[in-house]
């Protein structure tokens, strides 16, 4: 009975080694590779499907709670536009201030270089 227990169990570990092996050799042949791109691929382009679903979702959201318009023409539809405006214009003043602070700084570096 021992010896027929032993039997079956090494039988057992020998088909599921070599059903690894056969699995693990396929995975490394040109059409195993394939099919293991193309589902990273396809997992890829479902996740950049679902990114892209929440940012519509939440950009609908931003837009509708600030009252500007889906087309972003900047037309008013509420209280919140005005806010709005003023945070473009405020935003844009940030920028042209780091320009000109990022102008005067490549300028001194290079008197420095004479």
């Amino acid at each position: 009975m021992r010896r027929g227990l032993w039997f079956l169990a090494g039988t057992a570990a020998g088909v599921y080694a070599t059903a690894k092996v056969r699995r693990a050799a396929e995975s490394l042949t040109v059409d195993g590779m394939h099919d293991r791109l193309t589902g990273w691929f396809a997992g890829a382009r479902v996740l950049r499907d679902e990114v892209e679903a929440g940012r519509r979702e939440k950009e609908t959201e931003l837009r509708s709670r600030l009252g500007i318009v889906p087309d972003g023409a900047g037309r008013e539809l509420g209280p919140g536009a005005e806010n709005v405006r003023l945070l473009a214009a405020a935003a844009r003043r940030d920028e042209d201030r780091a320009d000109r602070r990022e102008t005067t700084t490549l300028e001194t570096s290079r008197k420095g270089e004479d």
